[in-house]
């Protein structure tokens, strides 16, 4: 299937089911770092990217999941949440794909299920067509998954119509509206303009990892996350203070739950975070802890 978008809102095309685009936020974010990478006044720079962040925060309303309604599911329990994290942290991770894809990823499960019924056996089904749907809509094409590779990894617990059927459904569910900014595309905005080491930027999408598994965040805006996280990555490497003085109470709340949850990571999210390449941050959150 084809999807074809306006900035905030998709619509399929007759007989399509193929995504590409990345979302307006992702395309006019990098446009930014062209233009200014071109010359273009630091005036006129700053202006346009008011107007991507005004964007952002639009779509970060409109694509909040409601943790409320989650809580009210028959089947699903929050305890449930962590093994499914796991297998799209680690199906991720397989296919190799795009960070803001696993976030959206998540988005779209918590969204899906703020708004229709989720059986207990369907569960990791609405993850992987979660997966799919992400994937189509803001990764390189030939990264996006296959039906019969999505079936491999469920060791085929779920026909292929199946996959397909769950797509439409998730697709139907949020009205084909799939320009959520993450958590990561407001960190990368923000390292931006902070001109952030690539240290601190793995500590930070390693400790937005973390937080996908708790229900604490889910009904969090991804740019209170980032500001919250970006500080505490920078406190846990000793290159920043932790509490901004104009901090507000969700910003606040939002520390104490990470305080809260940190101490424990999921074993998936330390392994990928413990290697050279990511700077070896989950070994340097543990010592920080440890203290």
């Amino acid at each position: 299937m084809l999807y074809d978008k306006s900035p905030t809102q998709m619509q399929p095309h007759e007989n399509a089911l193929r995504l590409k685009p990345l979302d307006h936020y992702t395309v006019a974010a990098r446009q930014l770092q062209g233009r200014i990478a071109g010359g273009l006044s630091r005036l006129t720079a700053n202006e346009y990217l008011d107007d991507v962040i005004k964007h952002m925060h639009t779509m970060e309303e409109e694509t909040l999941p409601d943790t409320l309604l989650i809580d009210m599911q028959w089947e699903i329990e929050w305890s449930m949440r962590p093994y499914l994290i796991d297998f799209i942290v680690e199906a991720h991770n397989a296919l190799t794909l795009r960070p803001e894809t696993l976030f959206l990823t998540v988005n779209l499960v918590d969204r899906y299920c703020s708004r229709r019924v989720v059986y207990k056996q369907h569960y990791q089904l609405v993850g992987c067509a979660a997966l799919l749907i992400a994937a189509k809509y803001g990764d390189d094409k030939d990264r996006v998954p296959r039906i019969h590779e999505l079936r491999d990894m469920c060791c085929g617990f779920y026909d292929a119509e199946m996959f397909i059927q769950m797509e439409m459904h998730i697709l139907n569910a949020v009205s084909w509206v799939l320009g959520h900014p993450t958590v990561v595309s407001f960190l990368q905005l923000m390292e931006t303009e902070e001109a952030e080491g690539q240290e601190v930027e793995h500590m930070a999408v390693f400790i937005c990892e973390i937080t996908l598994y708790h229900r604490d965040f889910v009904s969090t805006k991804a740019s209170i996350k980032a500001r919250v996280i970006l500080a505490l990555a920078r406190a846990i490497l000793g290159t920043g203070r932790l509490i901004d003085g104009d901090w507000g109470r969700a910003e606040k709340e939002t520390l104490s739950a990470l305080f809260l949850h940190i101490h424990n990571p999921s074993s998936a999210v330390t392994r990928r975070y413990s290697g050279s390449d990511l700077s070896r941050v989950a070994q340097k959150l543990a010592n920080f802890l440890a203290g």
